[in-house]
């Protein structure tokens, strides 16, 4: 094991953060295939959002075990792990309040709008040839090259690009994150859908919601969409194989803090990279999909209509059928209640963690088959 620690911009005189990864396995092991078996380069961070701890527990058993698989000389892949993805939110709090989502010197949201490379679609059109993998080496060189270009102005700025950095040239990237209250569920591309299948199931994931793009500029997004971009755009005449795929799992939710869970995710990652072909061994047989995937569009988005005291009226995993009552909302002054149905089938897949109310507070999603929203299908 490698650990390497990358100093960020310090905001102020006095004051200094650093990112920490961890380094497994062969070093410069990334794949010019891409392909279950080969060599390949895996990338795993968690906490993003700096206050979603679940994900960080995870990963603290991932790496003991990682390190004793490398021991062992069972890795096939480099695998680069980085526990706490966020160390600038880490340091945020507000009269005892933690703050992980947003940088409070900005507002900007940690996990949207990164650094996005469609500008590099005109150089690819203009370098590519008529060879596959040497097409895949040319896209992650000027990647690479655009990174380093890149000169930042703070320390939120200087994060983003240390986590693209050490993640552009993956060909697996796994963004683990939670939600507040919330099943296991997945986010990822129905490009990457058949190779992220076999998580979902080992992870035992609820739901898992698929979109190319949703808008947001999210870290995971960031690798997936510029090959694929590629893919539909290049002449025959010019192959573009996938460079990367990228899949962000949500732990459950911030309370969901435990070592029987957090073990039970960790061993689910390990089962996945036996599958992948990261590590040796034989890959454990797949577990049933606890529900198939849908469109992220599909989902359906409840907020509040009014202010009030929030009362919950389903379980978090729950199958809910159209006109089911979700959440009641009771003014407390003049005892009315507002009740708010879903008008879509599918899980409850995750809700807010707040008890009351005001009026345009986002309180939960449900899945759904059928697309229904356009835009960015992510909330802030």
């Amino acid at each position: 094991m490698n650990r390497q620690s990358i100093p960020l911009l310090s905001p102020a005189i006095g004051t200094h953060r650093e990112l920490v990864a961890f380094h497994f396995g062969p070093a410069g092991a990334a794949s010019t295939t891409g392909t279950t078996g080969g060599a390949q380069k895996i990338y795993v961070q968690a906490s993003l959002h700096a206050d979603e701890t679940p994900a960080m527990l995870t990963t603290v058993l991932l790496k003991r075990r990682l390190l004793e698989l490398e021991q062992a000389g069972a890795l096939t892949a480099e695998i680069v792990l980085v526990p706490v993805a966020n160390p600038v939110g880490l340091g945020q709090y507000v009269l005892g309040q933690f703050v992980g989502r947003f940088d409070l010197a900005s507002g900007k949201n940690f996990n949207r709008h990164f650094v996005q490379f469609a500008k590099l679609i005109a150089d690819a059109e203009h370098a590519l040839g008529a060879d596959a993998q040497e097409n895949k080496r040319i896209v992650r060189a000027l990647v690479g090259a655009e990174l380093d270009r890149h000169k930042p102005l703070t320390e939120f700025d200087s994060l983003q690009l240390a986590l693209l950095k050490l993640s552009f040239d993956a060909d697996v990237v796994i963004d683990l994150h939670c939600s507040l209250e919330a099943a296991m569920h997945v986010y990822t591309s129905e490009a990457a859908w058949a190779e992220f299948e076999p998580l979902s199931r080992y992870l035992g994931a609820e739901a898992s919601l698929l979109a190319t793009d949703s808008g947001a500029g999210a870290f995971d997004e960031t690798h997936s969409l510029l090959w694929w971009t590629l893919q539909q755009r290049m002449p025959a005449s010019k192959p573009v194989p996938t460079g990367s795929i990228a899949v962000t799992v949500e732990c459950r939710g911030q309370r969901d803090v435990s070592y029987e869970v957090a073990q039970q995710d960790a061993d689910a990652l390990i089962d996945y990279l036996v599958w992948r072909g990261a590590i040796r061994g034989d890959a454990k047989p797949l577990p049933p999909l606890l529900s198939p995937a849908t469109p992220l569009a599909g989902s359906e988005q409840f907020y509040a209509p009014v202010s009030g005291i929030l009362v919950h009226c389903a379980t978090i995993g729950d199958t809910i059928r159209v006109g089911q009552p979700l959440f009641d909302i009771v003014d407390p002054l003049t005892d009315e209640t507002t009740t708010i149905a879903s008008q879509t089938e599918g899980v409850l897949y995750m809700r807010r963690a707040i008890r009351f109310v005001t009026a345009g507070a986002p309180l939960g999603r449900v899945t759904g088959t059928r697309p229904i929203r356009t835009g960015v299908l992510l909330g802030a």
